[in-house]
């Protein structure tokens, strides 16, 4: 099961940590939900979810100003469960002195942060539903190209890298060479990331290794990107019936998502990054709204028909 650390939490947040005393090496987030715990504080405690991270807004923290010590004694120990992974405040707003003590009885992280709640929150759960996505890693090679994150598939040594390499002289980015790690971040959306071990690195076979970044500088490469199309290089074969058209879209599939898919032919003289690029651009004119094949299967059928009513004359 994927997880993220409190660590980590603290770092990409900028969070500042109330309960120094608390050990937060080891705990883990493992849920992209999280709950803002006004129902448990006023002592409804049914489908409380203890697992997700808890975040006290400025209503919460009101509430918690106008309760007495006594019910602060008594409710605190039900929200800051020792399964809670942290718990954050925002605004700035500090907790009082029984909520802390409860909070490192029960080895709880209090964290602080200076946004606002809102802003908190949505920038936390986009974070950790990339991070706790579904992940699954697919031999290619990942590529920004004029905005449309293009994955090109293919046998080991049909010429993937050596295209991917060609863009990136055409001035597009990389994004993972050889491995690239698919995370399903919502039922429409993959993104597409490298492992850090090979992260802006190229393999081109009797070259060796050859680091993107150095060689062509920072605007060469890119950390993530969607997956928006997939490009499938294989053998030319003559016997086999390609598209010419593209009047249908084909389709493949990475954890329940579709991704539109072309089948390229390789043969000698074939520029792949020009094809890549094409299609790419292809792509996006068709989100825009215009297909080329459509248009020219019209103007056939137009033509079928002013020829027809030509001979009816």
């Amino acid at each position: 099961m994927p997880s993220v650390s409190i660590e980590s939490v603290i770092e990409k947040m900028n969070l500042q940590n109330l309960t120094p005393d608390v050990e937060i090496v080891g705990k883990k987030i493992t849920q992209p939900d999280i709950n803002r715990p006004a129902l448990q504080l006023a002592g409804y405690y049914e489908h409380y979810d203890e697992m997700r991270l808890q975040i006290i807004g400025f209503v919460e923290y009101s509430y918690m100003q106008n309760m007495d010590d006594a019910r602060k004694r008594e409710v605190y120990p039900q929200v800051l469960s020792p399964k809670t992974p942290c718990i954050v405040f925002c605004r700035g707003l500090e907790p009082d002195e029984i909520f802390l003590e409860t909070a490192k009885q029960n080895n709880v992280p209090v964290l602080m942060t200076e946004r606002s709640t809102s802003v908190f929150m949505s920038e936390i759960i986009r974070w950790l539903n990339v991070k706790l996505a579904p992940c699954i890693s697919v031999h290619g090679v990942l590529i920004d190209v004029y905005g449309e994150g293009v994955l090109i598939t293919g046998e080991s040594g049909i010429g993937k890298s050596e295209a991917a390499l060609e863009l990136i002289k055409r001035g597009h980015r990389l994004v993972s060479d050889d491995v690239v790690e698919i995370r399903k971040v919502s039922d429409e959306t993959l993104v597409g990331s490298a492992p850090d071990i090979t992260k802006h690195f190229i393999e081109l076979r009797g070259i060796g290794i050859i680091d993107v970044k150095s060689l062509y500088g920072v605007s060469s490469v890119l950390d993530t990107a969607n997956i928006n199309l997939v490009i499938r290089l294989e053998d030319w074969d003559k016997e086999k019936k390609y598209d010419r058209l593209g009047l249908e879209e084909s389709y493949t599939e990475y954890l329940g998502n579709k991704v539109v898919c072309h089948n390229i032919p390789i043969r000698p003289g074939r520029s792949l990054a020009i094809i890549c690029e094409c299609a790419a651009v292809n792509h996006r004119q068709k989100k825009m709204g215009y297909n080329a094949a459509q248009e020219l299967y019209q103007r056939v059928q137009n033509s079928l028909s002013r020829k027809r009513e030509d001979d009816e004359e």
